[in-house]
């Protein structure tokens, strides 16, 4: 590359489903509501925990914090692309970019922590029913969620110093719905083989690592319910975990055919789809797993209901 002259990038221009100008509005519409959607989701849900008695444990505890995650999250892509799609494209500082970068990082990281704990605080329930209040004190699950944060914050702040102290020249375009890794490293303009290698031994640190937390977790929570002879205590021990479950494998699973995966010929098209599912549809389907799936939250939203009627509400 020496020898060519080159445009060093100070701001970027995302273009992200400009192709198709005419679908600009109706996406708009669509992710706007899936926005509302989230926001109103995640903050019932997080109100519904403080509100009702008998959500006040771990389990919830660490749902009310996922909630919340789920809540940054959103608002830290959503928004800009929704600007994207009304002005079809719309430039971004590179400090700016580097602030989105960072903070989408930081709430992903605490995301795939907040999962694992809640794996974590499932085999006690499952496993260690007995020694269940003596582990999971306030002051261990206070812990729990401390540690997830300050991992989660040297996490992003690592992978944001190593990845914006490359040098980007020449097109400044980013065919993506916000600043992630992959579309940055294509605008490099120097070798980016040593960044790419810390960023991945970070990453190994936080989605394989809380994998396998969670993997872990509940080999041990099919083998103790193997033992159970009793078809009740099979279908009230999975009914517990199923929630968890589900939202491990939707946004385990696209973060994984996201950042894991072979990324030769891969489609610009294809990841902009799958980013929409972990940025945008997981943060809204949370709360209705939750919701749907669980007997304790469908409880607490009767009595909720309940009261408002009593208390005169329409």
């Amino acid at each position: 590359m020496a020898g060519r002259n080159y445009t060093v990038v100070t701001e970027f221009f995302l273009i992200a489903f400009t192709e198709h100008p005419e679908w600009g509005l109706p996406l708009f519409l669509v992710f706007l509501s899936f926005y509302l959607l989230t926001l109103l989701g995640n903050l019932a849900m997080i109100i519904l925990i403080h509100k009702d008695h008998q959500l006040h444990t771990p389990m919830y505890f660490f749902l009310s914090h996922l909630s919340f995650m789920d809540i940054c999250y959103s608002s830290v892509i959503v928004p800009q692309m929704l600007a994207v799609l009304l002005e079809h494209g719309t430039a971004i500082s590179q400090a700016r970019c580097a602030i989105q970068f960072f903070l989408f990082t930081f709430c992903a990281s605490l995301d795939c922590y907040l999962l694992a704990i809640m794996a974590y605080d499932r085999y006690v329930a499952v496993c260690r029913p007995l020694l269940y209040v003596t582990i999971m004190t306030e002051r261990a699950r206070l812990g729990l969620v401390a540690g997830a944060y300050i991992a989660g914050f040297s996490s992003a702040f690592i992978r944001t110093v190593t990845a914006f102290s490359l040098s980007f020249c020449g097109n400044n375009e980013i065919n993506f719905i916000f600043c992630d890794l992959p579309p940055l490293l294509k605008l490099s303009c120097r070798d980016s083989y040593t960044q790419e290698v810390v960023i991945i031994v970070f990453a190994i640190f936080v989605m394989p690592a809380c994998i396998l937390v969670i993997l872990v977790s509940y080999l041990f929570i099919i083998v103790s319910v193997m033992q159970i002879r009793a078809a009740g205590g099979w279908t009230k021990t999975f009914s517990t975990c199923a929630s968890h479950l589900t939202a491990v494998a939707l946004f385990f699973g696209t973060l994984i055919f996201m950042y894991l995966r072979d990324n030769s010929g891969q489609s610009s098209e294809e990841d902009r789809v799958v980013s929409v599912l972990y940025t945008v549809v997981t943060p809204m389907l949370n709360p209705l797993i939750y919701s749907l799936r669980n007997k304790e939250v469908k409880e607490a939203v009767r009595k909720a209901l309940s009261r408002s009627k009593t208390s005169g509400w329409p």
